[in-house]
């Protein structure tokens, strides 16, 4: 009876773990945002600092403006033009924080996170799932859910 207690014991330390270990951080890496999701392809490196996960641009299909861009002179690197705050508005789209405060929910959801559009300057509401290992969806909205957009995001460093 006792070898069963410890053998209990043991598996379900190991379970605990496991589960752990793919839990929030499961959408850790790198991934290639939708290029029919308007503004090109984006890679976008999400990141964990203390119990939030966040998200940066770290490429862009198109990182320099092209002939005829009224956002910027043809070959210039592109910067955050539509930004409501004008100090913003010079700063690189490349490195520029795209996704900040989600929190893992420890059901497969991270949410109350915000997500910022560069191509509109316009901040929303959004969630985050795993559809699989290395699919995300992205789930940006106003006021609620059903209000919004799900983008469909491919994991570039597969697990």
């Amino acid at each position: 009876m006792k070898h069963v207690a410890t053998l209990t014991v043991i598996l379900l330390s190991v379970v605990t773990v496991a589960g752990a270990g793919g839990g929030g951080d499961a959408i850790l890496g790198v991934w290639a945002t939708d290029p029919d999701g308007g503004g090109g392809q984006a890679h976008i490196e999400i990141y964990e600092e203390g119990d939030r996960y966040h998200g940066k641009i770290i490429w862009l299909s198109e990182p320099v403006y092209l002939e005829g861009d009224p956002h910027g002179p043809a070959g210039e690197a592109k910067v955050d033009t539509e930004n409501p705050d004008e100090a913003l508005q010079s700063q690189p789209i490349v490195g520029l924080l795209l996704m900040s405060g989600f929190k893992y929910d420890g059901k497969g959801l991270w949410h109350k996170g915000k997500i910022y559009d560069p191509d509109n300057g316009k901040t929303y509401k959004a969630k985050l799932s795993l559809a699989e290992d290395d699919v995300l969806k992205v789930r940006g909205f106003i006021g609620f859910s059903l209000l919004g957009r799900t983008s469909v995001w491919t994991r570039l460093d597969p697990q």
